[in-house]
């Protein structure tokens, strides 16, 4: 429910909520001490919503058991898939709901929360990549079809599935918590996209290491995470499998029964002299399972086998590693945060060509976030604005065919299940997001404005060459939403019209007319989420 979070990081930059969390390492577990202090009729919400006020206790008070929210979420989608950010739902034509529900207990420091989530979706068949397209062009099509796991469908009929969703069995001591779960994992500052890990595709199963708050010491507040994890295939093959150009199979097979090992750091740092500000680190590499056969293969977080591209090194060609830098810098009280993420495709770049050419293989992410006040008590204007961007501008990676969560060796590319572990509008994408809103404590309604370039990679490799340069193929897509508190359930709704120009970059070539519109086509967007918190 990441509305809820969004009401916590509203409620920081208000000055209601601990100013030591840095939002950069998600979910977060507020305790007692850290929730809003206040006599409103809110504060025992907080308590129950936030897992501070048990509902039963057992074990003479040591142990406790509690009903964890119910959540029933919708999302509609009239003509073709859209939708980034949305967990286990997959892309989708029609309706698809999702299920969530569970119980969480605890006895001294060890804790088991049991979360499931069931889906369903409707499924249903969409025009995808114009088979009207020349050959060529879906020659390079499965570049990127070949060398990362993202299905235009999931099959070819309705999907059902069970998930463990945000599950969990951890032990807890102080301020730290060792175990394995299945939850979704968020790093960086980014409200609407993370380059590493985000809440793009659905939860997989890791073993983790983290900080529960913000750790003191005398130099400031430390937060930090290390997991490894499993990654499973979709199992879907990619549209026109069977594709043949000039004697040549545009298709080549994946590893399918070979899963992929997933290991990660993070480490995000507020130095005590700058207050409201918190830096970080992250880096992530994942190999095939079948691959591994030394403990740097289990552990190669900082080993990214520096050295010349150009020079064969098997142990580092057959690793996917990203790595990104951020920071967060908030006024705690003042009402305002701005945030930026930088990021690196491979870390086997020696740091003097990184300084020569830092705009090779990079992506980013920058951000900012105002509350106006009104004249009525706990209301706001809210203005949002965030950017991102992985399409690449350096020609010498858009040749290679080098895009962010693709990959030569490791085929599936930076996925889980058919979709992206980052940022959810995939390779060589282009996002810019706008967005006001009415804010009243946990109530919300707004304006979204949002412009998607999608694989401008693509695009340039082979579109350029040919000095064509009317296909970008883009979103222009407005929305409406509202969250809204009434007594223990929580209604959040978005409805968007999607226009889209030059859909898959396909249009009808016209021997008279150069500038001629392309295939645009529209899609209505509906989503709805009901959750009630047990009291």
């Amino acid at each position: 429910m990441s509305y809820l979070e969004d009401y916590l990081r509203r409620q920081q930059l208000i000055g209601n909520f601990d100013k030591n969390y840095s939002f950069n390492i998600r979910p977060i577990s507020p305790n007692t001490d850290d929730l809003i202090q206040t006599d409103s009729e809110y504060s025992d919400f907080h308590q129950s919503l936030y897992g501070v006020k048990e509902h039963q206790l057992f074990a003479n008070g040591e142990g406790t058991i509690k009903i964890l929210p119910l959540l029933f979420k919708n999302q509609y989608n009239s003509n073709y898939s859209f939708g980034t950010n949305d967990g286990a739902m997959i892309p989708n034509k029609g309706v698809q709901s999702l299920i969530s529900g569970g119980l969480y207990a605890s006895y001294k420091g060890i804790s088991i929360q049991f979360q499931p989530e069931f889906l369903t979706a409707q499924n249903l068949d969409f025009e995808g990549f114009q088979l009207k397209m020349d050959g060529y062009h879906w020659l390079d099509y499965f570049e990127w079809l070949n060398t990362s796991d993202i299905p235009e469908r999931f099959g070819t009929g309705s999907y059902t599935k069970f998930f463990l969703g945000q599950s969990n069995i951890k032990y807890t001591y102080k301020d730290f918590s060792i175990g394995v779960s299945n939850e979704n994992i968020w790093w960086g500052p980014g409200k609407r996209n993370s380059l590493l890990m985000s809440n793009n595709a659905p939860g997989f199963l890791h073993a983790t290491i983290h900080t529960n708050r913000p750790i003191a010491t005398q130099i400031g507040y430390f937060e930090g995470q290390i997991f490894s994890g499993k990654l499973k295939n979709s199992g879907y093959l990619p549209p026109n499998p069977g594709f043949v150009y000039k004697q040549t199979e545009a298709y080549i097979p994946k590893r399918d029964e070979d899963w992929r090992y997933l290991s990660g750091i993070t480490i995000s740092y507020q130095p005590k002299w700058v207050p409201g500000l918190s830096i970080g680190y992250s880096s992530v590499s994942q190999i095939y399972y079948n691959d591994m056969d030394s403990f740097a293969d289990y552990l190669p977080i900082f080993n990214g086998e520096k050295g010349p591209a150009n020079i064969v090194n098997t142990d580092r060609d057959k690793r996917n590693q990203l790595s990104s830098g951020y920071f967060r810098w908030m006024s705690h009280g003042g009402l305002f945060e701005f945030y930026g993420e930088y990021g690196s495709n491979g870390n086997s770049r020696q740091l003097r060509n990184f300084l020569v050419n830092p705009d090779l293989n990079r992506a980013f992410t920058f951000g900012f976030s105002n509350l106006i006040p009104l004249k009525k008590d706990d209301a706001y204007i809210q203005i949002s604005s965030e950017m991102t961007q992985t399409g690449q501008t350096v020609r010498e990676a858009i040749i290679a065919e080098n895009s962010w969560y693709t990959h030569p060796h490791v085929r599936h590319g930076y996925t889980h299940l058919g979709q992206v572990l980052g940022a959810g509008n995939g390779p060589g994408s282009n996002v810019i997001f706008l967005e006001a809103s009415w804010v009243k404590n946990y109530n919300k309604i707004g304006f979204q404005m949002e412009r998607i370039v999608y694989n401008n990679d693509y695009y340039y490799n082979t579109f350029e060459i040919i000095k064509d340069y009317r296909r970008k193929y883009i979103d222009l897509v407005p929305s409406l939403l509202a969250d809204w508190k009434i007594d223990n359930f929580f209604i959040s709704s978005k409805f968007q019209y999607v226009n889209t120009l030059n859909y898959k970059w396909y249009l009808e070539n016209d021997p008279n007319q150069y500038f001629i519109a392309g295939l645009d086509k529209t899609n209505f967007v509906a989503h709805i989420s009901l959750s009630y918190i047990f009291d």
